[in-house]
């Protein structure tokens, strides 16, 4: 995975992913069948288009989370910037109320529960060796997580007993950008890359409806 400008070779678009980590994924495949491919990952999200007056303090308190951003990434077989070795998707049972989004009148209306955390947590935690593939945390060089907030990423803190420089890029940029829906984790693989040497191991993941977390484990390619 690497930034670059892309040639147009071919028009074949796949739209509304919904999870930049899952977009990887499919880009991923594409490139394991065609290693000449070269996949462009857009990730374009406008969340202020959803503000809304409202009286729901839940909602407002979303409004004051989200923003806008963009990321683009090019995966193809060169080894370059990060290598992508496996995915695995959690879905959290009983959760599926957590996060909505409803299409109404008004436009787009979002729920985004206060019980989120603790779920993530409860998750993560049972099943953190289905998703480090046998490793132990202590192995994983660079944590790539996605800032759905400041609690959001304490539950992830907790449930891999990570030490608090670990999230420092996901916290950072959460500071600088708010949480930009699918773009954000795409903005913290950017800023660990930067700085990574060569053969650091890395995991990724985000959350959304579902609930579901998907995970994403990776190296630096140099």
């Amino acid at each position: 995975m690497q930034a670059a400008e892309l040639g147009r070779t071919h028009d074949d678009r796949v739209y509304g992913m919904l999870c930049a980590i899952n977009a990887l994924k499919l880009a991923r495949h594409i490139v394991r069948s065609e290693p000449e491919a070269r996949v462009l990952v857009l990730n374009l999200e406008l969340c202020t288009l959803h503000l809304n007056e409202t009286t729901d303090l839940e909602q407002v308190l979303s409004f004051l989370l989200f923003g806008d951003g963009c990321a683009v990434c090019l995966v193809t077989a060169e080894p370059f910037g990060a290598a992508l070795d496996s995915f695995r998707a959690v879905l959290v049972p009983g959760t599926r109320d957590l996060i909505t989004w409803s299409i109404r009148n008004s436009g787009f209306d979002m729920v985004l529960s206060g019980q989120v955390p603790a779920a993530i947590f409860d998750a993560l935690h049972a099943r953190s060796g289905e998703i480090l593939d046998g490793a132990s945390a202590n192995s994983i060089d660079l944590w790539a997580v996605h800032p759905g907030g400041r609690t959001v990423l304490d539950a992830v803190e907790r449930a891999f007993e990570l030490t608090p420089a670990a999230l420092s890029a996901s916290r950072e940029v959460l500071r600088r950008y708010g949480n930009m829906s699918s773009a954000t984790v795409m903005f913290v693989i950017e800023d660990l890359l930067r700085s990574a040497v060569r053969g650091l191991s890395g995991c990724a993941m985000s959350f959304g409806p579902g609930l579901v977390a998907e995970t994403m484990l990776f190296r630096t390619a140099g």
